[in-house]
């Protein structure tokens, strides 16, 4: 399986894998043990079901009915975007007897349309609007274990915890807020075995990605009218938007601005001169003109002294990129991320900012195993030499150029497997030998 993350590839025996899967879900749910044919993230949502005490023969319980159910769904923020999401999945689910289904963060279900024969089969088992389909209610499903990993997943047949559940499969992807990175909830999927192919889970995705980017133009970042904003990732010189006004800065301009949105309470004259200069005999002569000059450029009121400190707070496109990280939204902070922080700077501070910012994406990438999101990474001017996500991305997709990449960087660079390349501007380059 070159994809974990795909059900059942082109070709593969329908059936036979059914007859598979069916006495593994057998064996888990007797013994407590996972039998090696199960793919990783089933496995580790069958271990989830069973300790939040789901059991094979159980079902969905319907939560919101009625006038509580449409109050609910007027409100919540998938609604703006299911016109979008009926526009692209809802011809796909009539035409194949599929069902569409929306989700929110919680697992229930707000949204279930498509084929008028299928819908009445899905009645049976309860997955109807209102219905909860989380993990920690029904087990191992498409819309509730999307929601539970925070990325598209595919379920086949007896993939699924619960028992009556299993003729069917479905794919799903969470959909994030795309000002906070928050899960809102998921977009499903739902039909027969002929949905267990690689493209249904890509058409799933890519509309939970159509869906995030119409609710960034309907819902622009909720930031004070006089709010600085900085962008400064994948640029030498940082762009500051304020009080309405565009202004490009130049490279010290654009440290010290960096700098100083990261310390609210401020830096001494020495600590912002250590911050921004490596050599040692730079002046705080130097520094003060440099400070004056920017002050010039701002206007009067952004920056003050004793200690140096910019009196508002300042929102930048790394910080967006942290925020996202932390809320788990690791497809929102790589779609975020347009690049190393000011990567020709070679200030200290920047520096570290860079390298922090760059490695706890790229590590989260490579623990995630997203082959789309490696590959991202992979083919953009700052990863294109970083061996450990061409290892990474070999690993979940083999395919051939991805081989012959990996084995002409490692012939290249000369870095055997398992060793770490050395980082530059945020990214990992490789250590060239001497001339």
């Amino acid at each position: 399986m070159t994809d974990p993350w795909v059900a059942l590839e082109p070709g593969a025996d329908t059936a036979e894998r059914v007859r598979v899967l069916r006495r593994a879900h057998e064996t888990f749910t007797t013994v407590g043990t996972v039998p090696r044919p199960v793919r990783s993230v089933v496995a580790d949502s069958w271990r989830r079901s069973a300790r939040a005490g789901v059991g094979p023969d159980g079902t969905a319980s319907v939560e919101l009915t009625d006038g509580d159910l449409g109050a609910y769904r007027a409100e919540h923020p998938l609604a703006r975007v299911m016109p979008l999401v009926r526009e692209l999945l809802g011809t796909f689910a009539a035409d194949g007897e599929h069902l569409l289904a929306v989700c929110d963060a919680h697992g229930r279900l707000l949204w279930v349309e498509g084929h008028a024969a299928t819908r009445r089969r899905a009645d049976g088992m309860n997955f109807v609007p209102g219905a909860r389909w989380s993990e920690t209610a029904v087990g191992t499903n498409a819309p509730g274990t999307a929601v539970a990993v925070d990325r598209p997943v595919q379920v086949f047949a007896a993939e699924h915890f619960i028992r009556r559940v299993q003729p069917w499969t479905c794919a799903a992807a969470p959909v994030h807020d795309p000002r906070t990175g928050r899960v809102l909830g998921a977009v499903d999927i739902t039909g027969g075995d002929g949905l267990a192919h690689p493209h249904s889970l890509g058409f799933v995705q890519a509309v939970a990605r159509a869906a995030e980017a119409q609710l960034a133009l309907l819902a622009p970042p909720r930031l004070a009218a006089d709010t600085p904003l900085l962008s400064a990732l994948g640029r030498d010189e940082a762009e500051l938007v304020l009080a309405g006004r565009r202004m490009r800065l130049s490279r010290r301009h654009s440290e010290i601005i960096v700098t100083l949105s990261r310390h609210p309470e401020g830096l001494t004259g020495d600590e912002l001169l250590c911050a921004l200069y490596a050599d040692e005999s730079v002046t705080p002569v130097t520094l003060r003109a440099e400070l004056a000059r920017l002050r010039r450029s701002l206007g009067p009121g952004l920056l003050a002294s004793r200690p140096y400190r910019l009196t508002a707070a300042v929102d930048s496109d790394s910080t967006m990129v942290e925020r996202r990280l932390e809320a788990g939204a690791l497809t929102a902070a790589a779609e975020a991320y347009t690049g190393p922080l000011l990567p020709g700077s070679q200030a200290p501070a920047i520096v570290r900012l860079r390298d922090r910012l760059a490695d706890g994406l790229r590590t989260a990438l490579i623990a995630h195993r997203d082959p789309d999101l490696l590959a991202d990474w992979a083919h953009a001017a700052w990863g294109e030499d970083d061996v450990e996500v061409w290892r990474a991305l070999a690993a979940v997709r083999p395919t051939a150029p991805v081989r012959a990449r990996l084995a002409a960087l490692e012939a290249e660079l000369r870095v055997p497997a398992g060793r770490t390349a050395a980082r530059t501007c945020g990214a990992t380059y490789p250590q060239r030998p001497s001339a």
